[in-house]
């Protein structure tokens, strides 16, 4: 197998856009008015730093002609304390104005992520089919941080701008001739500038290329680190990963080449535009046509000449980055969630006035347009009654749970609830009446309780405690370190996978759903975690509506009814011991799990108390050392 790396990664950061975006602009400046009185004190700032900055050459030059010729000691006094008073506001001014935009611009970081976050938090889960975590975490952070960059940047961009203007009206006021001279070079600085901007601009996205392929192969070999260390590749991986690592060294120390080659080049020409300064200018002091202070204060002027028109240079790139990066962004923020709620979308009735029935009329699905994976689903699921769905690999089980959560739309049919058609029902209200439980259960990093609690913000700690205990959770979670307060960790690393999933009933039971959907949720669990969860279900379940998926067929044998589904249709339903009887999908299934239970096969409906032969599950509660737990 040939390994090419992560699918797409760099392909964005290849894009330049323009330096100046009017439409990302414009989207910007929301986040900005909030910051008005900022931003003005912020500019007024920057302007009084760079009309100081301006001003000081020509108050060294006028000290020189003025106070220093004459031998007047007053006056050079008063001029040199104007000049140092000009130096000091300066600085006053130029570290306000950085920090004032600083600080907006971490604003503007905070409220960008903040709307990201909730606006991903709200898209479809059709999205994150489509679309790559990693992508989507380069959203929220490196693009926003290329945002936040510009903001302070471009705002900075406009005092060098400012400079630049200030330093050329100064240098035309005091000699023509000379600052005619002094731009004579700049035709060969905007040339020399055209050819290091892009070589610049392929170096820098060499670089981020480089960095997307390193950053993608670490996460992708930390996701799958057991798989590595089962199969004995990590010589293997770090082979591979070592040419990436080469790959982005190389191209950082080509960027760090390309980069350091601008400032001696500009420097080379500030030294031959002030050579020419030097030697014009001298001829003319020693003429008596030009004073000695005028050419030492054109001298200055022409080192500062050239600083506004680097820092632009440089910053040209940067820009262009920044414009795609926000145009990125407010894409992102334009995706419309494909399921929201209908105008007018409507409550369902509080408990206990939802009766629970969940009725497939002609229900259609694609994930995919053109790809039906549902045909004509027709089946309805009586308020309180225990329905399990089975069948192959591929036949539609999960998709027929998730759609009832709305977490997709049906592309035909209808699903309701009580009569409510769930796409007029307003999604908050749809999902309070309901819990998932997943086969690969998912705790976020924060305690034991914190976790039962998600669902249930305002839940008790006798009401969590009551909830583990229903779910056989209670026992292990009292043997750890700080019982109830014991940190998950990342993922719930630190329990073992059946713990995590008695967390995660504890956690659905605790919300008190109408309707419960169990999608492999005992899958991974040993025999005898998964007899302790069956018994708990048996109360727990009773008055509630439940889908059951499982590909143990031991565990929903005792369901009110088994639909077999095969190929995105309902192949059969009825119970344990008629599908048995009718030697159809549910007979074959059943005999590949049980090959040696020809009694049950017989259809008399006895099973022998145990687990297919097939069927893997994962660590108990109580097996092999846990993180956290007391010995």
């Amino acid at each position: 197998m040939h390994y090419h790396g992560p699918l797409g990664a760099g392909e964005e950061d290849e894009r330049v856009g323009k330096v100046y975006d009017h439409q990302v602009v414009s989207r910007l400046l929301p986040y900005l008015r909030p910051h008005k009185l900022q931003l003005a004190w912020g500019t007024a700032t920057m302007l009084v730093a760079t009309l100081t900055g301006v001003a000081t050459p020509w108050l060294i030059g006028l000290a020189i002609d003025r106070f220093v010729a004459a031998k007047d000691l007053p006056g050079l006094t008063a001029i040199s304390l104007a000049f140092l008073a000009a130096i000091l506001v300066n600085a006053g001014a130029s570290y306000i104005h950085q920090i004032l935009l600083a600080d907006m611009g971490q604003q503007v970081l905070y409220s960008l992520r903040t709307r990201l976050f909730d606006h991903l938090q709200r898209l479809s889960l059709s999205y994150y089919d489509r679309h790559a975590v990693g992508r989507v975490m380069s959203r929220v952070q490196n693009d926003v941080q290329q945002l936040q960059d510009f903001v302070t940047s471009g705002i900075l961009t406009v005092g060098d701008f400012l400079s630049l203007v200030g330093v050329v009206v100064a240098i035309l006021l005091l000699d023509l001739p000379l600052a005619l001279i002094t731009m004579s070079v700049i035709p060969v600085l905007a040339a020399l500038m055209i050819v290091w901007q892009e070589h610049a601009r392929r170096a820098f996205a060499r670089v981020r290329t480089a960095l997307a392929m390193v950053n993608a192969a670490l996460q992708e070999n930390i996701s799958g680190v057991r798989v590595v260390q089962s199969l004995r590749r990590e010589e293997e991986n770090l082979r591979r990963f070592d040419q990436f690592n080469r790959d982005h060294r190389n191209a950082n120390i080509h960027s760090s080449r390309v980069a350091s080659a601008l400032f001696p080049v500009v420097e080379v020409l500030v030294a031959v535009a002030t050579a020419l300064v030097l030697i014009a200018g001298g001829v003319r002091v020693l003429q008596g046509t030009l004073a000695v202070g005028a050419l030492v204060a054109f001298a200055l002027y022409v080192q500062r000449f050239f600083d506004p028109i680097r820092n632009l240079t440089m910053q040209y790139s940067e820009f262009q980055r920044a414009m795609v990066a926000g145009e990125r962004i407010f894409h992102l923020l334009d995706t419309r969630t494909e399921v929201a709620d209908a105008p007018h979308a409507r409550d369902l009735p509080p408990p206990p006035a939802v009766g629970g029935e969940v009725r497939f009329e002609g229900v259609r699905f694609s994930y995919v347009p053109g790809v039906e994976v549902l045909h004509g689903i027709d089946l309805t699921i009586r308020p309180g009654e225990t329905v399990a769905l089975v069948g192959p690999t591929g036949a539609g089980k999960s998709t027929l749970a998730a759609l009832v959560a709305r977490f997709y739309d049906v592309t035909g049919g209808c699903i309701s609830i009580d009569g409510h058609d769930i796409r007029q029902v307003a999604r908050r209200s749809l999902v309070r009446q309901m819990a998932l439980v997943l086969q690969e259960p998912f705790l976020f990093s924060a305690s034991v309780k914190e976790n039962i609690r998600y669902g249930r913000l305002d839940a008790t700690d006798e009401e969590i405690a009551a909830a583990a205990r229903a779910v056989g959770a209670h026992e292990f979670i009292q043997r750890l370190d700080n019982g109830y307060d014991t940190p998950v960790g990342e993922r719930g690393i630190n329990l073992s996978i059946g713990q995590r999933q008695l967390v995660s009933f504890a956690r659905a039971l605790l919300a008190d759903p109408r309707i419960l959907i169990l999608d492999e949720a005992t899958a991974s669990v040993d025999p005898g975690t998964e007899r302790a969860i069956q018994a708990a279900l048996k109360t727990l379940l009773r008055g509630r509506t439940a889908i059951v998926i499982a590909h143990r067929l031991s565990t929903v044998r005792d369901a009110d009814r088994i639909v077999v589904m095969d190929d995105g249709r309902v192949a059969q339903e009825g119970r344990h011991a008629d599908l048995l009887a009718q030697e159809g999908i549910y007979a074959r299934l059943w005999a590949m799990a049980f090959p040696s239970d020809t009694a049950v096969l017989s259809g008399d409906g006895h099973v022998p108390d145990r687990q297919p032969t097939s069927a893997g599950h994962g660590p108990g509660p109580d097996e092999g050392p846990v993180q956290g737990q007391r010995a």
